[in-house]
Formats: structure tokens, sequence, C-alpha cells
């Protein structure tokens, strides 16, 4: 009888020693996600996207999650996390997504722009308001996404039918390029004349 009370005794300060040291470490993993917070706090646009920070002090690595409207904030949100503690080892799992621009809100000035930036890059734009919306948004979507961000696709959209030409590294490229673009509101037509190889 005396032996089972001791072994019931050293289990229960086993389990209490175990929970000390759960709650230690929990609380130094919190004292990481802070500090991660707080530098990402430093940029207004970062801290407005309010991402979620999980991290783990004793193998000194975080993990970013959340949406941030530009490939430069999302750069910029990891580097300010790494930031918060030496060698600390960052897995990114933000997502970029640029605020989409409603068509009431883009103007002939917007519009204007986009032409000369198109005809810089060998694009072309129809005449029509519309046509330089469904532009920027397909050319903003390619710039965003991880597929194709890398790729020197060259976008023509004309009484908002679009063609894509140029070449693409692999027949994924090619075709989350084509789904971008008829994924863009106001799209009627894509034609994807995009071909496959290096160079």
């Amino acid at each position: 009888m005396r032996v089972l009370a001791l072994l019931f005794i050293i289990a229960i300060l086993l389990l209490v020693g175990c929970s000390g040291s759960n709650t230690e470490v929990r609380s130094s993993d919190n004292n990481l996600e802070q500090a991660i917070t707080a530098r990402l706090a430093s940029e207004p646009q970062i801290q407005a996207a309010n991402l979620t920070v999980a991290a783990s002090e004793t193998r000194n690595e975080a993990t970013l999650l959340g949406t941030l409207p530009s490939e430069e904030l999302r750069l910029k949100a990891v580097e300010l996390a790494r930031s918060a503690k030496p060698n600390l080892l960052i897995t990114d799992k933000i997502e970029v997504k640029p605020p989409e621009l409603s068509r009431q809100n883009y103007t002939e000035n917007m519009a204007n722009d986009a032409r000369e930036k198109a005809k810089a890059l060998g694009d072309k734009i129809g005449k029509s308001l519309d046509d330089a919306w469904i532009y920027t948004k397909i050319v903003s979507r390619l710039a965003a996404d991880p597929d194709t961000s890398a790729l020197r696709v060259n976008v023509d959209v004309t009484n908002g039918e679009v063609t894509l030409r140029g070449r693409v590294a692999s027949s994924t490229a090619k075709a989350e390029a084509e789904r971008l673009a008829k994924d863009t509101e106001g799209v009627k037509r894509v034609a994807n004349l995009l071909t496959i190889g290096v160079g």
C-alpha cells in the first residue's frame, strides 16, 4: 500500500514538473511571437494586415501567415520578422493579393498611365476605359501570382478580348497566366499565344 501511495506521489510530482516546463516553453514562444509582432508593427501597412505569427523559441523558428497587398510588403514583413532574433528561421506563408481597383474608381488619368506603360512594354490597349482597366488588373494579377510573377508576358486588350504573348518556362505557367486573365472581371475572351521554352 505504501509503495502504491509513493508511486502515486511520484506521478503527481512528474506531472507538475512537466506542466511547469510546458508553461515555460509556451511563455518563451509567446515572448518571441510578441517580439516579431512588435517588429511588424513598425510598418503601418504590415500592421494593418494583422498577420498571424506562430513561433517556437526552442527551434528558433517562426511562421508568418496572412495576406499583404504587394510583394514588396511581403519581403519587408519577412525581413522585419527575421530581425527579431539572430538566425531566426522564418516560414513565409503570406499570400500577396493586391487590392482590386473597381471600375467606377478607375479614372482616365489611370488609363493614360496604363497606356504609356503598355506601349513601353510592347503591349497594346484598346481606346476604351474598360480595356485599360482590364489591362491594369491582369498585369497586376500576373505580377502578384508566384507562378507568373517572374514571367515576361505581353498582354493586349481590345474590346474586352485579351491576347497573351511571349515565352514562358512551363505549361503550368502558361495555364496559370491564362487562368488569371480569364478570371479577371470584364474579360470576354482570352487568346493564349504564349510559347513554352527557355530564353
